[in-house]
């Protein structure tokens, strides 16, 4: 009998190993490397045919556009580029509980195709539960398939023949070619090959879900993410109702746009004015509240800045931000102190982004300054103002890109001034807004207060 091969993996960064360590060298974690066999049966049945291909010259190859499903959800095609292109393998990634399986089961209940929704999470009466709560009117053409063996579930996906494939989760699956148990490295990446493998011979989109790790990463080998072609990211806090959509990679189209969602008894709403609904109604002006106009991709979206400056009662000063960077809010306090002469020091300083928004947007950084001096004064900002600028470390005010953009977001909404930086390059255009443009910190706290 032949001996059986066997190596150890990491389970953190998927690094193989001949014998085992109790430190990754690689990723540096300890207790990581479980080990698993290698060596596949002799007798390998390989359901997807040959696909024998061959040499070709690139000047031969006719170029056309790609081929694009669209959704039934405006946000996703935005994100997506347009829509789903043939063939491709899109990798959804997210939190538990965050709306994963809840987006991809409304997908395939309202879209007008054919779609294989396989689980290996959940029985077929769980799905119909969850199903029945989202919608009325189902998609006739839905199929569901509860198995985790990727060989039966490709034999079923092949005689099908489905529009799209839908697999939650890639993680509960295993194949019979791999003695080892589903979830671990050498499982996720022979079963991720043969679902690639499968979508790029039958041109048949497949769009798979991944549980991530304790650090926020898809979980699984980091050579999942090289190997499909799209890489989602769905976030959000779960303590409020919005939910965001982002591209990490995406080979048919950017990675800058975003999608957002608000999760409802129904299910995921799509948010067509996010600016509308994360700006607060107030009925009096209070300090310490700024609004920021930014920019996800092409959509400019207005976001309401919240801070708090107070006295620090236990000695060491506290600083604390939600949904914004804390290190770039160190720095914009270290300007305001050393370049602007604001005592901040020995102050706590709190800053929000309502409704649990994360940006990182380098045109948040007036509207911080706005709100944090406007707190410290106890001085209301008119409610009729934003901001759109980047502060550099010499405390000037430095433009931002697409700033007509912004203007024109901020225009539509009914506000009356925005401040920006004097370099900004702007068309002779008349706007039906005042534009306030500032050089220096200084310079903008006079003209603000």
């Amino acid at each position: 009998m032949a001996k059986i091969k066997t190596a150890y993996y990491c389970q953190n960064c998927g690094t193989q190993y001949s014998q085992w360590h109790g430190q990754c060298k690689n990723c540096g974690e300890w207790n990581t490397l479980v080990e698993e066999i290698v060596e596949k049966k002799s007798s390998h049945y390989d359901i997807l045919g040959s696909g024998k291909q061959k040499i070709i010259n690139i000047t031969e190859v006719e170029a056309g556009n790609e081929q694009r499903l669209k959704t039934i959800s405006e946000e996703l095609n935005r994100v997506l580029g347009g829509g789903i292109v043939l063939g491709s393998v899109i990798l959804i990634g997210g939190e538990p509980g965050i709306g994963k399986s809840t987006l991809l089961l409304q997908l395939a209940l309202k879209m007008k195709k054919k779609i294989l929704y396989v689980s290996g999470e959940e029985s077929a009466s769980q799905i119909k539960m969850r199903a029945d709560r989202l919608t009325d009117v189902q998609n006739p053409n839905c199929f569901l398939y509860t198995e985790t063996s990727v060989e039966k579930i490709l034999k079923e996906a092949k005689n099908l023949q489905p529009d799209v494939m839908i697999v939650d989760s890639i993680q509960t699956l295993q194949s019979q070619l791999i003695e080892s148990s589903p979830g671990t490295i050498s499982q996720i990446r022979e079963c991720s090959n043969e679902l690639i493998k499968f979508a790029k011979e039958n041109n048949i989109p497949i769009i798979l879900v991944g549980h991530i790790t304790k650090d926020g990463q898809i979980a699984g080998p980091k050579v999942l993410e090289h190997m499909v072609d799209v890489v989602l990211n769905f976030d959000g806090d779960r303590n409020h109702l919005f939910r965001l959509l982002r591209a990490q990679k995406n080979r048919f189209g950017s990675t800058q746009e975003i999608g957002i969602y608000e999760m409802v008894t129904q299910g995921l709403k799509e948010i067509k004015n996010p600016s509308e609904i994360l700006i607060t109604k107030k009925f009096e002006e209070l300090s310490g509240n700024a609004v920021a106009v930014t920019l996800e991709g092409n959509r400019p979206m207005l976001l309401e800045i919240q801070a708090l400056v107070s006295s620090a009662v236990y000695g060491t000063p506290q600083r604390s931000s939600t949904g914004f960077d804390a290190k770039r809010l160190n720095m914009l306090l270290a300007v305001l102190e050393k370049r602007a002469g604001f005592m901040l020091g020995a102050k706590d300083v709190f800053l929000n982004i309502t409704g649990g928004i994360k940006t990182d947007d380098p045109a948040l950084d007036l509207a911080v300054i706005a709100a944090i001096l406007s707190s410290n004064e106890d001085l209301a900002i008119s409610e009729k103002y934003c901001f759109a600028g980047e502060i550099g470390l010499s405390g000037e005010i430095r433009p931002v890109p697409q700033i007509e953009q912004r203007i024109s977001e901020a225009e539509k909404l009914g506000y009356e001034k925005i401040f920006i930086s004097k370099q900004s390059k702007i068309s002779k255009k008349n706007y039906g807004i005042t534009i306030e443009g500032v050089n220096k910190i200084e310079e903008f706290h006079e003209k603000i207060f």
